[in-house]
Protein backbone atom coordinates (compact mmCIF):
# COMPACT_ATOMS: atom_id res chain seq x y z
CA UNK A 1 0.00 0.00 0.00
CA UNK A 2 2.81 2.58 1.12
CA UNK A 3 4.90 1.32 -1.92
CA UNK A 4 1.77 2.04 -4.57
CA UNK A 5 1.50 5.65 -2.87
CA UNK A 6 4.78 6.66 -3.05
CA UNK A 7 4.77 5.41 -6.50
CA UNK A 8 2.27 7.55 -7.78
CA UNK A 9 3.51 10.54 -6.06
CA UNK A 10 6.74 9.93 -8.09
CA UNK A 11 4.32 9.96 -11.08
CA UNK A 12 2.77 13.09 -10.15
CA UNK A 13 6.20 15.16 -9.67
CA UNK A 14 7.72 14.10 -12.60
CA UNK A 15 4.53 15.26 -14.84
CA UNK A 16 4.02 18.58 -12.61
CA UNK A 17 7.94 19.10 -13.23
CA UNK A 18 7.58 18.36 -16.87
CA UNK A 19 5.27 21.17 -17.85
CA UNK A 20 4.87 24.83 -16.89
CA UNK A 21 1.94 26.89 -17.39
CA UNK A 22 2.49 30.68 -18.64
CA UNK A 23 0.22 33.43 -18.88
CA UNK A 24 -0.26 35.54 -22.02
CA UNK A 25 -1.91 38.22 -24.11
CA UNK A 26 -3.81 37.71 -27.36
CA UNK A 27 -2.77 40.02 -30.10
CA UNK A 28 -3.54 39.99 -33.87
CA UNK A 29 -0.52 39.12 -36.32
CA UNK A 30 -1.87 41.41 -38.78
CA UNK A 31 -2.54 45.30 -37.03
CA UNK A 32 -2.13 48.59 -39.37
CA UNK A 33 -1.96 51.78 -38.60
CA UNK A 34 -3.94 53.55 -41.37
CA UNK A 35 -3.04 56.83 -42.80
CA UNK A 36 -3.33 59.20 -45.90
CA UNK A 37 -1.22 59.82 -48.89
CA UNK A 38 -2.57 63.60 -49.22
CA UNK A 39 -2.62 66.48 -47.11
CA UNK A 40 -6.14 67.97 -46.93
CA UNK A 41 -8.96 68.48 -44.89
CA UNK A 42 -10.88 65.77 -43.46
CA UNK A 43 -14.54 65.76 -45.23
CA UNK A 44 -16.08 62.74 -43.60
CA UNK A 45 -15.21 59.31 -41.65
CA UNK A 46 -17.43 56.67 -42.16
CA UNK A 47 -16.80 54.71 -39.03
CA UNK A 48 -15.81 54.69 -35.22
CA UNK A 49 -13.86 52.69 -33.04
CA UNK A 50 -15.71 48.89 -33.00
CA UNK A 51 -16.81 49.53 -36.11
CA UNK A 52 -16.35 45.99 -38.45
CA UNK A 53 -15.47 46.66 -42.10
CA UNK A 54 -14.74 44.94 -44.88
CA UNK A 55 -11.66 45.11 -47.39
CA UNK A 56 -12.04 48.09 -49.93
CA UNK A 57 -14.65 50.20 -47.09
CA UNK A 58 -14.13 53.82 -46.98
CA UNK A 59 -13.03 54.54 -43.72
CA UNK A 60 -12.58 58.57 -44.52
CA UNK A 61 -12.55 60.79 -47.49
CA UNK A 62 -10.32 63.99 -47.68
CA UNK A 63 -11.73 67.09 -49.50
CA UNK A 64 -10.32 67.66 -52.97
CA UNK A 65 -10.29 71.05 -53.50
CA UNK A 66 -6.18 71.28 -53.83
CA UNK A 67 -6.51 68.72 -55.96
CA UNK A 68 -9.06 70.40 -58.15
CA UNK A 69 -6.92 73.72 -58.47
CA UNK A 70 -3.76 71.85 -59.53
CA UNK A 71 -5.86 69.64 -62.15
CA UNK A 72 -7.48 73.06 -63.48
CA UNK A 73 -4.10 74.42 -64.02
CA UNK A 74 -2.78 70.96 -65.63
CA UNK A 75 -5.95 71.29 -68.26
CA UNK A 76 -5.21 75.02 -69.01
CA UNK A 77 -1.33 74.29 -69.93
CA UNK A 78 -2.54 70.95 -72.03
CA UNK A 79 -4.91 73.33 -74.34
CA UNK A 80 -3.00 75.67 -74.53
CA UNK A 81 0.39 73.48 -75.33
CA UNK A 82 -2.29 71.19 -78.13
CA UNK A 83 -2.94 74.67 -79.60
CA UNK A 84 0.44 75.43 -80.38
CA UNK A 85 0.97 72.19 -81.91
CA UNK A 86 -2.18 72.69 -84.21
CA UNK A 87 -0.50 75.92 -85.38
CA UNK A 88 3.05 74.72 -85.57
CA UNK A 89 1.63 71.25 -87.96
CA UNK A 90 -0.52 74.33 -89.84
CA UNK A 91 2.56 76.62 -90.43
CA UNK A 92 4.93 73.22 -91.18
CA UNK A 93 3.00 72.35 -94.07
CA UNK A 94 2.71 75.89 -95.63
CA UNK A 95 6.36 76.33 -94.82
CA UNK A 96 7.26 73.02 -97.03
CA UNK A 97 5.03 74.15 -99.67
CA UNK A 98 7.58 77.31 -99.80
CA UNK A 99 10.25 75.30 -99.03
CA UNK A 100 9.95 73.79 -102.69
CA UNK A 101 9.53 77.19 -104.36
CA UNK A 102 12.49 77.88 -103.04
CA UNK A 103 10.56 81.03 -101.17
CA UNK A 104 12.36 79.73 -97.33
CA UNK A 105 15.26 77.96 -96.26
CA UNK A 106 15.47 74.36 -95.39
CA UNK A 107 16.79 75.64 -92.21
CA UNK A 108 13.63 77.41 -91.26
CA UNK A 109 11.43 74.45 -91.88
CA UNK A 110 14.20 72.39 -89.48
CA UNK A 111 13.52 74.54 -86.52
CA UNK A 112 9.57 74.27 -87.24
CA UNK A 113 10.21 71.07 -87.55
CA UNK A 114 12.44 70.82 -83.79
CA UNK A 115 9.56 73.08 -82.92
CA UNK A 116 6.71 70.68 -83.23
CA UNK A 117 8.93 67.58 -81.89
CA UNK A 118 9.83 69.60 -78.68
CA UNK A 119 5.65 70.60 -78.25
CA UNK A 120 4.81 67.12 -79.13
CA UNK A 121 7.21 65.81 -75.80
CA UNK A 122 5.68 68.62 -73.80
CA UNK A 123 2.54 67.48 -74.58
CA UNK A 124 3.10 63.99 -73.77
CA UNK A 125 4.77 65.08 -70.28
CA UNK A 126 1.59 67.25 -69.73
CA UNK A 127 -0.63 64.60 -70.21
CA UNK A 128 1.24 61.96 -68.07
CA UNK A 129 0.72 64.91 -65.25
CA UNK A 130 -3.03 65.10 -65.82
CA UNK A 131 -3.23 61.19 -65.53
CA UNK A 132 -1.19 60.82 -62.01
CA UNK A 133 -3.68 63.56 -60.85
CA UNK A 134 -6.62 62.10 -61.76
CA UNK A 135 -4.88 58.86 -59.89
CA UNK A 136 -4.85 60.77 -56.63
CA UNK A 137 -8.48 61.14 -56.23
CA UNK A 138 -8.23 57.77 -55.71
CA UNK A 139 -6.25 58.34 -52.38
CA UNK A 140 -8.49 61.08 -51.18
CA UNK A 141 -10.59 57.69 -50.35
CA UNK A 142 -8.73 55.62 -47.72
CA UNK A 143 -10.44 52.28 -47.92
CA UNK A 144 -9.51 49.00 -45.39
CA UNK A 145 -6.89 47.17 -46.85
CA UNK A 146 -8.52 44.06 -45.02
CA UNK A 147 -11.67 42.71 -43.27
CA UNK A 148 -10.69 43.84 -39.64
CA UNK A 149 -12.13 45.58 -36.24
CA UNK A 150 -11.17 49.45 -35.89
CA UNK A 151 -9.66 49.25 -32.54
CA UNK A 152 -7.94 53.50 -32.38
CA UNK A 153 -9.78 56.32 -33.94
CA UNK A 154 -7.47 59.84 -33.96
CA UNK A 155 -9.29 61.69 -36.79
CA UNK A 156 -12.66 63.98 -37.16
CA UNK A 157 -14.36 66.04 -39.78
CA UNK A 158 -12.97 69.15 -40.25
CA UNK A 159 -9.59 68.33 -39.19
CA UNK A 160 -6.33 68.11 -41.40
CA UNK A 161 -5.24 65.30 -42.75
CA UNK A 162 -1.39 64.97 -42.91
CA UNK A 163 0.69 62.41 -45.17
CA UNK A 164 1.86 59.37 -42.73
CA UNK A 165 -0.49 60.89 -39.72
CA UNK A 166 -2.23 57.99 -37.93
CA UNK A 167 -6.05 58.14 -38.46
CA UNK A 168 -6.94 54.93 -37.54
CA UNK A 169 -5.71 51.10 -35.91
CA UNK A 170 -7.26 47.98 -38.27
CA UNK A 171 -6.48 44.68 -36.50
CA UNK A 172 -7.45 41.52 -38.49
CA UNK A 173 -9.49 38.59 -36.40
CA UNK A 174 -8.85 36.43 -38.46
CA UNK A 175 -5.07 36.23 -37.57
CA UNK A 176 -4.57 35.89 -33.84
CA UNK A 177 -1.87 34.70 -31.74
CA UNK A 178 -0.93 34.58 -28.63
CA UNK A 179 1.99 36.27 -26.66
CA UNK A 180 3.48 35.41 -23.66
CA UNK A 181 7.57 34.99 -21.94
CA UNK A 182 9.50 31.91 -21.37
CA UNK A 183 12.53 32.10 -19.23
CA UNK A 184 15.74 31.41 -20.98
CA UNK A 185 16.42 28.03 -18.53
CA UNK A 186 13.56 26.52 -20.37
CA UNK A 187 14.19 27.51 -23.76
CA UNK A 188 16.13 24.51 -24.59
CA UNK A 189 13.07 22.24 -23.88
CA UNK A 190 10.75 23.17 -26.65
CA UNK A 191 11.48 24.18 -30.31
CA UNK A 192 8.89 25.43 -33.08
CA UNK A 193 6.26 23.63 -34.09
CA UNK A 194 5.90 22.24 -30.65
CA UNK A 195 1.84 21.98 -29.61
CA UNK A 196 0.57 23.50 -26.66
CA UNK A 197 -2.74 23.73 -24.96
CA UNK A 198 -4.61 26.68 -24.67
CA UNK A 199 -7.08 28.56 -22.21
CA UNK A 200 -8.92 31.29 -22.54
CA UNK A 201 -10.99 31.32 -19.30
CA UNK A 202 -13.00 34.45 -19.81
CA UNK A 203 -14.59 32.88 -22.87
CA UNK A 204 -14.32 29.19 -21.56
CA UNK A 205 -12.28 28.42 -25.12
CA UNK A 206 -9.77 25.91 -24.47
CA UNK A 207 -7.45 24.42 -27.61
CA UNK A 208 -4.42 23.31 -28.96
CA UNK A 209 -1.96 26.01 -30.15
CA UNK A 210 1.76 25.73 -32.21
CA UNK A 211 4.85 27.52 -30.92
CA UNK A 212 5.02 29.91 -34.18
CA UNK A 213 8.18 32.29 -33.19
CA UNK A 214 10.92 32.45 -30.28
CA UNK A 215 11.86 35.80 -30.16
CA UNK A 216 14.27 37.32 -27.64
CA UNK A 217 12.88 39.74 -25.34
CA UNK A 218 14.51 43.47 -25.83
CA UNK A 219 14.74 44.11 -22.15
CA UNK A 220 18.28 42.20 -21.18
CA UNK A 221 17.26 42.06 -17.58
CA UNK A 222 14.40 40.47 -17.70
CA UNK A 223 16.49 37.10 -19.80
CA UNK A 224 13.74 35.60 -20.96
CA UNK A 225 12.15 34.94 -24.79
CA UNK A 226 9.13 35.84 -26.15
CA UNK A 227 6.78 33.26 -27.37
CA UNK A 228 4.43 33.37 -30.36
CA UNK A 229 1.63 30.99 -30.77
CA UNK A 230 -0.58 30.44 -33.23
CA UNK A 231 -4.30 29.27 -32.88
CA UNK A 232 -7.65 28.42 -34.19
CA UNK A 233 -9.79 30.63 -32.20
CA UNK A 234 -13.17 28.87 -34.05
CA UNK A 235 -16.16 30.76 -34.42
CA UNK A 236 -15.70 32.19 -30.50
CA UNK A 237 -15.72 35.84 -30.09
CA UNK A 238 -12.01 36.57 -29.16
CA UNK A 239 -10.48 39.82 -29.47
CA UNK A 240 -6.86 41.05 -29.29
CA UNK A 241 -5.83 41.97 -25.43
CA UNK A 242 -7.90 38.78 -23.88
CA UNK A 243 -5.75 36.88 -21.21
CA UNK A 244 -4.89 33.75 -21.67
CA UNK A 245 -3.23 30.43 -20.17
CA UNK A 246 -0.59 28.35 -21.73
CA UNK A 247 0.29 25.05 -20.56
CA UNK A 248 3.56 24.07 -22.02
CA UNK A 249 5.02 20.20 -22.05
CA UNK A 250 9.06 20.50 -21.74
CA UNK A 251 10.89 18.22 -24.23
CA UNK A 252 13.39 17.02 -21.65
Amino acid sequence: MIKALLTTLFCINLFAGNQIELSGTVESDNEKIITSRNMGYIKEVYVKEGSNVKKGDILYEIDSSNIDSNKKEIELNLQILQNQKNNIEVNLKRYKNLLEQDLVSRYEVEQMELNLANTKNMLDITKAKLKEINTQYDYLKIKAPNDGLIIKKSIKAGEMSMPGMPAFVLTDLSTLLIKTNISESNLNNIKLGQKVDVEITSQNFKTQGTISAVIPNTVDLTHSFILKISFDKKDFNIYPGMYSKILLNLEN
